[in-house]
């Protein structure tokens, strides 16, 4: 991977804003529920939404880009590793890798709109070759629940301006490091 693709990370804020709290209560609860993972992305998808695009969510710093590449900074890591918050923040042109993750995902795009190209892993010969099934442009508020398989991706921020998204993953990102699995180094067929 190249630093054009390579999230830097943050350690968790001492401090963060009532609204991200109130969040993080929700998020729990509907975790704590212990549903299979397709469900758990679902609900924790309805309790995101309604947060999207609030300027008191975020403080000024969890909204800091970073020039080399797409830049995370950790919200919340639950203390059981059930679940973590992060905030990706994209500068125009900044670009992910063709990956999967390790857990169930919600995304939701907080300010700005993101580039989502999603693929197909097919089998090809002795070996396999991905195959791109959608193209999607998520603006502010759009939101998207995924389990594995089937969430092979590439997001980037086509826009002129800085885009922020909301993930929540189904494991502890603060000592992981990234959600992501695999990262996909195979031929791509549109």
């Amino acid at each position: 991977m190249t630093p054009a693709n390579t999230a830097t990370a943050t350690a968790p804020p001492s401090r963060i804003t009532a609204p991200l709290r109130e969040l993080v209560a929700g998020i729990r609860q509907t975790v704590q529920r212990g549903l299979a993972p397709e469900p758990t992305a679902q609900l924790v998808a309805e309790r995101l939404a309604p947060y999207l695009g609030r300027p008191d969510l975020l403080l000024s710093e969890q909204c800091e880009g970073d020039t080399e590449c797409y830049r995370q900074h950790v919200l919340h890591a639950e203390s059981d590793g059930s679940f973590s918050l992060v905030a990706l923040v994209w500068l125009p042109g900044q670009v992910t890798s063709i990956h999967d993750h390790v857990s169930w995902c919600v995304t939701g795009v907080h300010e700005g709109e993101e580039y989502e190209r999603r693929y197909r892993l097919v089998p090809h010969d002795t070996t396999a070759r991905l195959i791109a099934t959608e193209d999607v442009v998520n603006p502010r508020g759009a939101v998207a629940a995924f389990a594995p398989p089937g969430d092979i991706h590439l997001v980037r921020n086509s826009g002129t301006g800085k885009a922020i998204s909301l993930h929540v993953y189904g494991a502890d990102v603060s000592r992981l490091g990234s959600s992501i699995r695999r990262v996909y180094d195979l031929p791509a067929d549109r």
